[in-house]
Protein backbone atom coordinates (compact mmCIF):
# COMPACT_ATOMS: atom_id res chain seq x y z
CA UNK A 1 0.00 0.00 0.00
CA UNK A 2 1.42 3.43 -0.91
CA UNK A 3 1.38 6.55 1.27
CA UNK A 4 -1.37 7.98 -0.94
CA UNK A 5 -3.76 5.19 0.00
CA UNK A 6 -3.41 5.55 3.76
CA UNK A 7 -5.47 7.71 6.06
CA UNK A 8 -3.82 10.27 8.30
CA UNK A 9 -2.70 8.93 11.63
CA UNK A 10 -4.95 9.54 14.60
CA UNK A 11 -4.03 12.84 16.14
CA UNK A 12 -2.30 14.10 12.99
CA UNK A 13 -3.11 17.70 12.10
CA UNK A 14 -5.97 18.07 9.62
CA UNK A 15 -6.18 21.01 7.27
CA UNK A 16 -9.63 22.62 7.69
CA UNK A 17 -11.73 23.32 4.61
CA UNK A 18 -11.91 26.92 3.56
CA UNK A 19 -15.30 28.58 3.57
CA UNK A 20 -15.11 28.83 -0.23
CA UNK A 21 -14.45 25.08 -0.60
CA UNK A 22 -17.29 24.23 1.78
CA UNK A 23 -19.81 26.53 0.03
CA UNK A 24 -18.72 25.35 -3.43
CA UNK A 25 -19.06 21.71 -2.46
CA UNK A 26 -22.48 22.27 -0.89
CA UNK A 27 -23.67 24.16 -3.97
CA UNK A 28 -22.49 21.41 -6.30
CA UNK A 29 -24.19 18.78 -4.15
CA UNK A 30 -27.46 20.76 -4.16
CA UNK A 31 -27.39 21.15 -7.94
CA UNK A 32 -26.68 17.44 -8.39
CA UNK A 33 -29.53 16.52 -6.04
CA UNK A 34 -31.91 18.87 -7.87
CA UNK A 35 -31.03 17.30 -11.21
CA UNK A 36 -31.62 13.81 -9.84
CA UNK A 37 -34.95 14.78 -8.27
CA UNK A 38 -36.10 16.59 -11.40
CA UNK A 39 -35.18 13.67 -13.63
CA UNK A 40 -36.88 11.16 -11.37
CA UNK A 41 -40.05 13.16 -10.86
CA UNK A 42 -40.50 13.74 -14.55
CA UNK A 43 -40.28 10.10 -15.50
CA UNK A 44 -41.92 8.67 -12.41
CA UNK A 45 -45.02 10.81 -12.81
CA UNK A 46 -45.38 9.85 -16.44
CA UNK A 47 -47.26 13.03 -17.31
CA UNK A 48 -44.98 15.67 -15.96
CA UNK A 49 -42.58 15.71 -18.87
CA UNK A 50 -42.89 17.47 -22.15
CA UNK A 51 -45.59 16.39 -24.53
CA UNK A 52 -45.62 15.34 -28.13
CA UNK A 53 -48.09 16.37 -30.81
CA UNK A 54 -51.80 15.83 -30.42
CA UNK A 55 -53.50 12.91 -32.15
CA UNK A 56 -54.62 13.05 -35.78
CA UNK A 57 -57.88 14.59 -36.94
CA UNK A 58 -60.77 12.17 -36.76
CA UNK A 59 -59.37 10.36 -33.71
CA UNK A 60 -62.25 9.41 -31.40
CA UNK A 61 -61.45 10.41 -27.83
CA UNK A 62 -64.40 8.81 -26.10
CA UNK A 63 -68.06 9.20 -25.21
CA UNK A 64 -69.40 12.56 -24.08
CA UNK A 65 -70.46 10.96 -20.80
CA UNK A 66 -66.81 10.75 -19.74
CA UNK A 67 -66.60 14.55 -19.41
CA UNK A 68 -68.49 15.80 -16.35
CA UNK A 69 -70.59 18.97 -16.53
CA UNK A 70 -68.55 21.71 -14.84
CA UNK A 71 -65.36 19.67 -15.27
CA UNK A 72 -62.92 18.17 -17.72
CA UNK A 73 -61.28 14.93 -18.81
CA UNK A 74 -57.69 14.60 -19.91
CA UNK A 75 -56.99 12.25 -22.81
CA UNK A 76 -53.28 11.84 -22.11
CA UNK A 77 -52.38 9.58 -25.02
CA UNK A 78 -53.97 11.98 -27.50
CA UNK A 79 -52.61 15.16 -25.86
CA UNK A 80 -56.07 16.71 -25.42
CA UNK A 81 -58.14 17.93 -22.50
CA UNK A 82 -61.91 18.22 -23.12
CA UNK A 83 -64.04 20.46 -20.93
CA UNK A 84 -67.79 20.81 -20.44
CA UNK A 85 -68.39 24.09 -18.63
CA UNK A 86 -72.17 23.84 -19.07
CA UNK A 87 -74.27 20.90 -20.18
CA UNK A 88 -73.65 20.11 -23.85
CA UNK A 89 -70.96 22.80 -24.34
CA UNK A 90 -67.69 20.96 -25.00
CA UNK A 91 -64.30 22.51 -25.75
CA UNK A 92 -60.93 20.94 -26.48
CA UNK A 93 -57.44 22.14 -25.60
CA UNK A 94 -53.90 20.89 -25.94
CA UNK A 95 -52.49 19.36 -22.76
CA UNK A 96 -49.25 21.28 -23.33
CA UNK A 97 -48.85 24.05 -20.76
CA UNK A 98 -47.85 27.31 -22.50
CA UNK A 99 -45.45 28.17 -19.69
CA UNK A 100 -42.65 25.67 -20.36
CA UNK A 101 -44.29 22.84 -22.29
CA UNK A 102 -45.08 20.43 -19.47
CA UNK A 103 -48.22 18.31 -19.62
CA UNK A 104 -51.29 19.35 -17.64
CA UNK A 105 -52.21 16.19 -15.81
CA UNK A 106 -54.92 16.89 -13.30
CA UNK A 107 -58.45 18.19 -13.01
CA UNK A 108 -59.86 19.42 -9.71
CA UNK A 109 -63.44 20.56 -10.11
CA UNK A 110 -63.35 23.32 -12.72
CA UNK A 111 -59.54 23.67 -12.65
CA UNK A 112 -57.00 22.11 -15.00
CA UNK A 113 -53.63 21.71 -13.27
CA UNK A 114 -50.06 21.77 -14.56
CA UNK A 115 -47.85 19.95 -12.04
CA UNK A 116 -44.50 21.41 -13.12
CA UNK A 117 -44.86 24.96 -11.84
CA UNK A 118 -48.43 25.11 -10.51
CA UNK A 119 -50.26 26.89 -13.31
CA UNK A 120 -54.04 26.50 -13.14
CA UNK A 121 -56.41 26.91 -16.08
CA UNK A 122 -60.19 27.44 -16.22
CA UNK A 123 -62.56 25.31 -18.29
CA UNK A 124 -62.31 27.86 -21.12
CA UNK A 125 -58.53 27.32 -21.18
CA UNK A 126 -57.73 30.73 -19.67
CA UNK A 127 -55.09 31.20 -16.97
CA UNK A 128 -56.45 31.29 -13.44
CA UNK A 129 -53.03 31.24 -11.76
CA UNK A 130 -49.56 31.47 -13.32
CA UNK A 131 -46.72 31.33 -13.95
CA UNK A 132 -48.32 30.60 -17.36
CA UNK A 133 -49.23 33.87 -19.06
CA UNK A 134 -51.18 32.44 -22.02
CA UNK A 135 -54.24 30.23 -22.24
CA UNK A 136 -54.13 26.59 -23.24
CA UNK A 137 -54.08 26.19 -27.03
CA UNK A 138 -57.55 25.36 -28.41
CA UNK A 139 -57.86 21.91 -30.02
CA UNK A 140 -60.87 21.66 -32.34
CA UNK A 141 -63.22 18.81 -31.47
CA UNK A 142 -66.54 17.56 -32.81
CA UNK A 143 -69.41 15.77 -31.15
CA UNK A 144 -71.19 13.15 -33.24
CA UNK A 145 -73.43 10.37 -31.95
CA UNK A 146 -72.36 11.26 -28.39
CA UNK A 147 -68.69 10.64 -29.26
CA UNK A 148 -65.95 13.23 -28.94
CA UNK A 149 -63.49 13.31 -31.85
CA UNK A 150 -60.68 15.56 -32.98
CA UNK A 151 -61.44 17.79 -35.94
Amino acid sequence: MSDQDTEPAIGAPVTPLSRRALVSGAGAAAIGAALVVTGCSTTAAGNRGRTGATAAAGTVLGPTGEVPVGGAKIYRNQGVVVTQATAGQFAGFSTTCPHQGCTVNGVQGASIICPCHGSIFALDGSVVRGPAERSLTPQPITIKNEEIALE
